[in-house]
């Protein structure tokens, strides 16, 4: 998937965003925790870890809105460090999910705590995995991010 059009966008929402809330100091942990939030929140969202349920993961719109709010967090924190994806590529094999939240979530606090352009990497091939796994292919990520980033627009000037 191409990604320089996304990287553009995410840099003129949060150019518009911090500017319209007047941001003056450096959010870089509060959008690593917003990416922590939003990758548990897709994995709520699929129920994998539900052993105790038998009620089966949301509707494939809903994991989808879910997914790209990480990436909009994913978008902003390569920015921030000047770190780019040119071509967002990865495996392609099916994995247990919760096996795979899990290690994204390791790989995102490696990358919090030594912030780069291998560690910002390796976020985005877990993600991959996960849109794999998730059965979600580069158009439909593409067009579920544009809608978000869009609404995200929307809410900065309703007063979110």
């Amino acid at each position: 998937m191409e990604m320089t059009a996304l990287f553009n966008m995410q840099r003129e929402l949060d150019a518009f965003i911090e500017g319209s809330k007047e941001i003056t100091y450096d959010v870089f942990e509060e959008k690593s925790l917003a990416l922590l939030i939003e990758l548990s929140e897709l994995a709520n969202e699929t129920r994998c870890f539900k052993y105790w349920s038998t009620k089966g993961a949301s509707p494939q719109p809903v994991l989808l809105e879910e997914f790209v709010d990480s990436i909009h967090f994913m978008l902003s924190l390569g920015i921030m460090k000047g770190f780019t994806c040119d071509q967002w590529q990865g495996k392609k094999e099916k994995v247990k999910l919760t096996t795979l939240f899990i290690d994204t979530q390791r790989v995102i606090l490696q990358f919090i705590a030594e912030p780069t352009q291998a560690h910002y990497e390796k976020i985005w091939q877990n993600y991959y995995s996960l849109a794999y796994n998730l059965d979600f292919d580069a158009a439909a990520i593409t067009d579920a991010y544009i809608q978000k980033n869009q609404k995200n627009y929307e809410r900065q000037r309703t007063g979110y």
